[in-house]
Formats: structure tokens, sequence, C-alpha cells
């Protein structure tokens, strides 16, 4: 199997794993178990949690003393062994715990993903910003997988999602051990202040203005990431309370709706190559806050019948809003720091959007939902989305005006040098 081979089943594997409960953990909630809802949230702020400290700990680890696929491998066979137990747990506190390390688990693995692939096709003299994407992308098409999956063989309610996603992760986790050797960058290095002898050297990032921006706009943009995967699917399954809208396809099959917003990824994955040479990190980064503002706004005005073509629309354009952060932000990490800090910087950009943000996000979500758009007849959906989407136009405004780069083609060409 060639090396480019070998890391889409990474990928594949490493999104599945997530995409099998991921989208469908509300349906369990809710229908399965029936457990209290102002309790929900709190399993999606686990991400956020475990992503403050994880995914930076874990690219110390592997800047310095543990080769990145072996740590990436021990990661998911752990997440692994944790989701074989989550159908054992019968109360809500305790689902919060187990998750929570799950997560602690499985959230630096993004991270370490990236560093593994860039490292492969670094040293094996790929251009990463030609041949990154489409092996990214499979990624996105395990997460699909797993989703389909989950929900045509009827487990979208059931605890079975989570053998699924146990299955999988000890699979890769396994895998990995096969992966070309990734060592560490710092075992020779000597005379190294306190600072870089516990792996803080990425923090000293910060001190860059372009840098520190960037990472400050990550947070409140990551703020927004998790608000679909929490809220979409109850979102089209609460059209089952409106009687004109009971029977529809988007109430019977939300989750295959929901999935469009990840085929869309895929599409957008394979964009990212020209629209960063072309337009450059600011202008791709300002098209993703824009994409969010739409994302949030056709969920606004949509509905199941002639207000169908808005919800499409919103999970199609959900792939430029996903994408043109993530995978760009990864990559103008990589390209903006020194390759004895990559796994650090990478763990570092990993902690502010899906660490910080997304507890920001979880946390205030929540708070705003529960305080200001839930009655006795349910959850006011249009200004719910409505209020993300203005939360989203600001950020943008701010970030148009204050992020300052100047594009340069020929360095994002020769990103892989």
């Amino acid at each position: 199997m060639n090396l480019k081979m070998r890391l889409i089943v990474m990928n594949f594997l490493q999104f599945f794993v997530w995409g099998a409960w991921l989208i469908t953990v509300a349906n369990y909630w809710f229908g399965t178990k029936q457990w209290d809802g102002t309790q929900f949230g709190a399993i999606f702020s686990t991400m956020g949690i475990a992503s403050i400290f994880m995914p930076t700990l874990c690219g110390i680890i592997a800047d310095r003393w543990l080769n990145a696929e072996k740590l990436y491998g021990i990661l998911h066979i752990l997440g692994g062994l944790t989701l074989l137990y989550v159908p054992q747990i019968d109360n809500p506190s305790s689902f919060f715990w187990v998750i929570l390390l799950a997560m602690i688990f499985y959230m630096p693995t993004i991270a370490l993903s990236n560093s593994v692939a860039y490292n492969v096709l670094k040293s094996n003299n790929f251009d990463v910003v030609k041949n990154f994407p489409p092996i990214r992308v499979w990624g996105t098409i395990g997460f699909i997988a797993a989703m389909w999956l989950t929900n045509l063989t009827g487990n979208k309610a059931s605890q079975n999602q989570f053998y699924i996603a146990s299955v999988a992760a000890i699979g890769l986790g396994l895998y990995s051990f096969s992966l070309p050797k990734c060592k560490p960058q710092h075992t020779t290095e000597k005379n190294k202040s306190f600072v870089d002898l516990i792996g803080l050297s990425s923090f000293k990032l910060f001190a860059n203005y372009k840098l520190a921006l960037f990472f400050i706009f990550s947070m409140f943009l990551g703020a927004a990431l998790q608000l679909t995967n929490a809220y979409g699917d109850v979102y089209l399954d609460d059209f089952k309370l409106q009687p004109q809208y009971a029977d529809s396809f988007v109430v019977k099959y939300s989750t295959i709706i929901m999935s469009i917003s990840q085929i869309s990824e895929t599409l957008f994955i394979l964009a990212i190559p020209f629209f960063l040479k072309k337009f450059g990190i600011k202008q791709v980064m300002l098209i993703s806050m824009i994409a969010w503002v739409l994302r949030f706004g056709l969920f606004a005005f949509g509905n199941p019948a002639d207000g169908l073509w808005m919800i499409i629309t919103s999970c199609i354009v959900y792939g430029m809003a996903f994408d043109f952060f993530n995978i760009s932000g990864s990559l103008f990490v990589e390209t903006s720091t020194d390759s004895t800090i990559r796994s650090s910087a990478q763990g570092l950009f990993m902690m502010m959007t899906n660490g910080f943000g997304a507890v920001f996000g979880s946390v205030s979500s929540g708070y705003i939902i529960d305080h200001f758009f839930t009655s006795n007849t349910g959850k006011d959906w249009h200004n719910i989305w409505l209020t993300f989407a203005i939360y989203s136009l600001i950020i943008a405004v701010f970030f148009a005006l204050l992020f300052k780069h100047k594009h340069d083609p020929k360095h994002t060409a020769n990103i892989n040098h």
C-alpha cells in the first residue's frame, strides 16, 4: 500500500470513529434514555474541555519524547475501550464523565493525525498544500459513512453506535503502529531553557501579533463549530411538533439530511489549495466566517416544505464554513511556525478552537437557549439561529478590520519546503 493510501485509511477511520455517534447522540440521550435536556449541552462541552489541554500536551510529547504515530495509536486504543463502556452507563452524570474521558483520548488525535500526515508527506517530498486536502477529504467521507451506517442500520438512537465507534477506534489504533515513523524533533538538543524543556515553546507564538490575533479569532470562531453538531439534528427533529411537517422526510431522516453538510465538506476540501494560493489565508478565513453567517441564517428561515431549499443550502454552505476555517487554519499554522514546535503549535490551534472556543460556545449557547429561547411550547429555533448568525457576522467584521496579512502566492506554493 503506497504512502498516500495509508494516510487515506488513517483519515477515513479517524473521523469514522467520531461520526458514528457525534450527530446521533442526542437521539440516544433524549429518545432511548429519556434524560433531562438541561444536561445535554455538557456532553458537547467535553470536547472543548479535553481540547484545552490534551492536544497541546500530546503535541509536546510527540515533539520531544514519543513517535507521533505511536502516541496516536495508544490514544485511539484507550479511547476505543472507553467508548466500549458507554452503553453500560445508566445515569447522565456518569455519562458525562465517561464521554469526557473518551474525548480526552480522542481530541488530541485530530491534531496528531495532521502532524503525522504532514511529516510523512514532507519527508517524501510531497507538496503539502497540493496533496494533503485530497487525503484529508477521506476523513470527511469516513464521517459520512459512519453517520449513514448508524442511521440506516436502525442504530440512530441505540447503544450500538458506541460499539461501532469503539471497534473502529481500536482498529485504527492498531493500524497506526504500521505507519511511517514520525520521530521527536528535540531528542538530541541540549542547553534548553525550562520553558523549552517542558515544551511550552509554542505559547511563545502569542508574542507574534499576527499569530496571537489568529489564535484569538480561532477561539471565537471555534465557538460556532459545534453548534450545529449539538443542535442541528434536534432542530430538524423538532419539526415533528408541527403537524404539517410531522411525517416529512426531514423529520424521519434528519441525520441523512445533516450528512449533506459533510458531503459538502468533501468538495470544499479539494478547493482549498486553489483558494489559498489565489486569495491567501485572510480572505479564505473571511469567506469561512461569511459562510457561517449563511449557515445559521438559512437554518433560521428554513422548513421541511417550501423552505427545504434553505435547509439544504445551509448544509452545503457548511462545507465551506468548516473546511475553510479548520483545514486552512491548520495549514497556516504549519507555514508560520518552526519545524521543531509544529506538533505543539497544531495542538495549540486545536486548544483554541475545539478547546476554549468549544467550551465558550457550548456554555454560552446553552445558557442563551435555555433562558431566552425556550418555553413550554418548545424552542424558538428561528431566533436561536438568527442570534448565532449575528454573532458570526460580528466576528467577521472585526477579523476583516484587525487581521493584517499580506498574501504571498509564492510562499503558499512552497509550503512543503
